[in-house]
C-alpha cells in the first residue's frame, strides 16, 4: 500500500486562463466553479480564464483563484480514480495551506473561499513590500536579511530561502549579496506585498477574528503546518492559531517535506496552478516539482512525484495511478 500525500502550491503559481482546459471538459469542474462563484459574489471562472481587467495577480483574487483550481483539479482526481487513491496526509505552500485543509475535511470548500478572500484582502490592504528568493543557505540569507530590515519569508530547500522587504531595501540587499556571493542569483518574485514578514502584522491581526469566528473541523487526514514545519494539531484551535501565525512567520516548506517523507509518504501529488511561458494551461509546468525533487535528492525517502495541474498532466496521472 502506498503512502499518498497531496500537495497545492501558493501565490506565484497563477495564470490567465488557469483552468480552462478542465472547465471545458468536465462537469464536476465546471460545478466546482460555479459554487465558487456563488460563494464569491463575482464570476471566478471569467477572472481566471480572461482576467478582462488584469486583476489576477491582485492578492485578494489570486488566492480565491488558486483555491478554486487545485481544488476543482483534486475534485476531478478523485473522480476519474473512483477515489480509489486514499490520501494519508496533506500539505500546502502558504495559500496552499488552505486548499489542503479544505481537501481534508477540516474546512468546507464555500469557508476556505471566504477565509482567503478576506485574507488576500487584509494582505493587500495592510501589507506592503515585495518578495526575493535568493539561492544561499539560510544563514547566509538570513545575515543579508537583518542587515537590511528585511525577513525570512520562506525557507524552501537549504539554498532557496525567500526574504521580504521594501523594494529599496530588497534592491540594497540583493546588490550585496552581488558582492559577497558573486555566483549566486536571486529573483523578484510577483507578490504584492512582504508575505510571512513581519510587514504582515497588521493583515493577521485583523484576520484572526475571521479565524476566530470560522467553524474548523477536525481533518480526515493529518495537515502539515507551514508554521511548525511538522503535523498540525488536529483540535481546530490549533489549527486556527497555526493558520494566525502563518501570515508573519516564515513557511518552512522544506521541513514540511522533510516531515512528509518522514511519515512514509511514497507518491506526491501536487494540485493546481502552473507556471513558465506561454499563454495555455498545456504550456504551463508544476509550481512545486523542482522543490520537491531537490529536497529528497540524496535521500533514502524519494517519493514518486505526479501534478494535476491540466488535462495533459490529470490525464497521465490518472494513467499512472487510477
Amino acid at each position: 500500500m502506498s503512502t499518498v500525500a497531496l500537495l497545492f502550491p501558493g501565490q506565484g503559481s497563477q495564470y490567465p486562463g488557469i483552468g480552462k482546459d478542465l472547465h471545458d471538459q468536465h462537469q464536476v469542474v465546471r460545478d466546482t466553479y460555479a459554487e465558487a462563484t456563488e460563494v464569491l459574489g463575482f464570476d471566478i471562472a471569467r477572472l481566471s480564464f480572461e482576467d478582462p481587467a488584469s486583476e489576477i495577480n491582485l492578492t485578494r483574487n489570486t488566492q480565491p483563484v488558486l483555491l478554486t483550481h487545485s481544488i476543482a483539479c483534486h475534485r476531478l482526481f478523485d473522480e476519474l480514480t473512483g477515489g480509489g487513491i486514499s490520501p494519508s496526509m496533506a500539505a500546502g505552500h502558504s495559500l496552499g495551506e488552505y486548499s489542503a485543509l479544505v481537501a481534508a475535511g477540516a474546512l468546507s470548500f464555500a469557508l476556505g473561499l471566504r477565509l482567503v478572500r478576506r485574507r488576500g484582502e487584509l494582505m493587500g490592504e495592510f501589507g506592503e513590500g515585495e518578495m526575493e528568493a535568493l539561492m544561499v543557505d539560510l544563514e547566509s540569507a538570513t545575515t543579508l536579511a537583518e542587515q537590511h530590515y528585511c525577513g525570512i519569508a520562506a525557507c524552501n530547500l537549504p539554498e532557496q530561502i525567500v526574504v521580504g522587504g521594501r523594494p529599496d531595501d530588497l534592491d540594497a540587499l540583493v546588490a550585496t549579496m552581488g558582492e559577497r556571493f558573486p555566483r549566486k542569483r536571486s529573483a523578484r518574485l510577483k507578490t504584492e506585498g512582504a508575505f510571512h514578514t513581519y510587514y504582515m502584522v497588521e493583515a493577521a491581526r485583523r484576520f484572526r477574528p475571521v479565524l476566530e469566528a470560522a467553524g474548523f473541523g477536525t481533518p480526515a487526514f493529518p495537515v502539515l503546518s507551514n508554521f511548525t514545519g511538522g503535523v498540525h494539531d488536529a483540535s481546530p484551535d490549533s489549527i486556527r492559531s497555526g493558520l494566525f501565525l502563518q501570515l508573519f512567520n516564515p513557511v518552512l516548506w522544506h521541513r514540511n517535506l522533510l516531515t512528509a517523507g518522514g511519515l512514509g509518504a511514497d507518491i506526491m501529488i501536487e494540485f493546481g496552478g502552473g507556471l513558465g511561458g506561454g499563454e495555455t494551461a498545456a504550456d504551463k509546468r508544476p509550481n512545486l516539482e523542482g522543490i520537491v525533487k531537490k529536497a529528497f535528492r540524496g535521500t533514502e525517502c524519494r517519493p514518486a512525484y505526479f501534478p494535476v495541474i491540466n488535462a495533459r498532466t490529470l490525464e497521465e496521472t490518472v494513467a499512472a495511478l487510477g
